[in-house]
């Protein structure tokens, strides 16, 4: 699995519950609200952007790393962070989540610092920068719905791995009645990919009643990636990129979607092919936990995207 499939992971379990996020970043709380991430530019969007109405309020701005390219990440969060601003008139808290070790970077101090030979500073941007891997179990298992699936990528040797798992799987059964148990279960197997090999995953998994075996399951266990992935990875290629993160959407959207609504049809199967705008992908894997049928999920309007008018 590529650091995309991580990331929408993660992205939809900010929506599950927003206002778990500014304690576990260790700013401000307060009533929180995920709002459009889309900065309209050549960089697309930052990963996930939360309102938090405090006095005065303020946005989240969170960014999910799990792949290589940490060394960049201080500019595009620098220039992620100014175009927030310009757009929503508000300051603008950024925080970098690192998912697995390889996504460190001695580039990644907290600090982004730009100025010329001889000169003092000229900008000085601060950030902050959390190591999932450092973190105790305990503060996911205790942080509500949203952090639970994080559990098994924290500080957890392999020999307590599943003494963590089971605890894990007894919460997530706590949210029976919200319908977020096939989610939070599939977002736990597929964030475990991120420090565990597939068949480490399959064993600690299978007891899980809500991750049914299936093909979409073993498609994203077992695949070598596909034709627009691997174009993106090794072309480097900017429609191959677009393909990427669309099927990788489309896979976890159909992993979700089978542990919460049933396997889907062939008609069900070609119109989530047909889909071909990621935003849309990524609003429909936020959904599903609520969904009554693949119908009802597919026939939801899209999420209108608001534009800032420039004079």
């Amino acid at each position: 699995m590529s650091a995309k499939a991580f990331d929408a992971t993660v992205k939809a379990l900010v929506e599950v519950a927003p206002a778990a996020w500014p304690p576990f970043a260790r700013v401000p709380a307060g009533p929180t609200d995920a709002i459009d991430a889309d900065i309209a530019t050549v960089t697309g969007a930052a990963d996930k952007v939360l309102r938090v109405h405090t006095e005065p309020p303020y946005l989240l701005h969170l960014e999910f790393v799990a792949g290589h390219d940490a060394a960049q990440l201080p500019t595009k969060l620098l220039v992620r962070n100014g175009l927030l601003d310009d757009k929503h008139n508000l300051p603008v808290r950024t925080v970098a989540i690192l998912l697995h070790p390889e996504a460190n970077s001695p580039q990644l101090t907290g600090t982004h610092i730009r100025r010329f030979a001889g000169e003092d500073t000229y900008l000085a941007f601060q950030y902050r920068v959390i190591r999932v891997w450092e973190l105790p179990p305990e503060l996911f298992l205790t942080g509500g719905p949203a952090l639970l699936p994080l559990a098994p990528i924290s500080a957890v040797t392999k020999r307590e791995l599943p003494g963590i798992i089971r605890q894990m799987a007894d919460r997530i059964n706590a949210y029976k009645e919200s319908g977020l148990v096939p989610m939070l279960e599939a977002a736990a197997y597929v964030l475990s990919g991120l420090r565990y090999p597939p068949d480490v995953c399959r064993k600690l998994f299978q007891g899980m009643t809500a991750m049914r075996e299936s093909s979409t399951y073993q498609a994203i266990l077992q695949e070598g990636r596909e034709e627009g992935r691997e174009k993106g990875r090794q072309e480097g290629r900017e429609e191959g990129r677009e393909e990427g993160r669309e099927n990788e959407a489309k896979d976890l959207l159909r992993l979700i979607g089978e542990t919460q609504l049933g396997p889907p049809d062939e008609r069900t199967t070609r119109a989530i092919d047909d889909i071909h705008d990621l935003a849309r992908l990524r609003q429909l894997i936020t959904h599903v936990a609520t969904a009554e049928s693949w119908d009802a999920l597919l026939a939801a309007p899209a999420a209108k995207t608001r534009r800032k008018k420039r004079t």
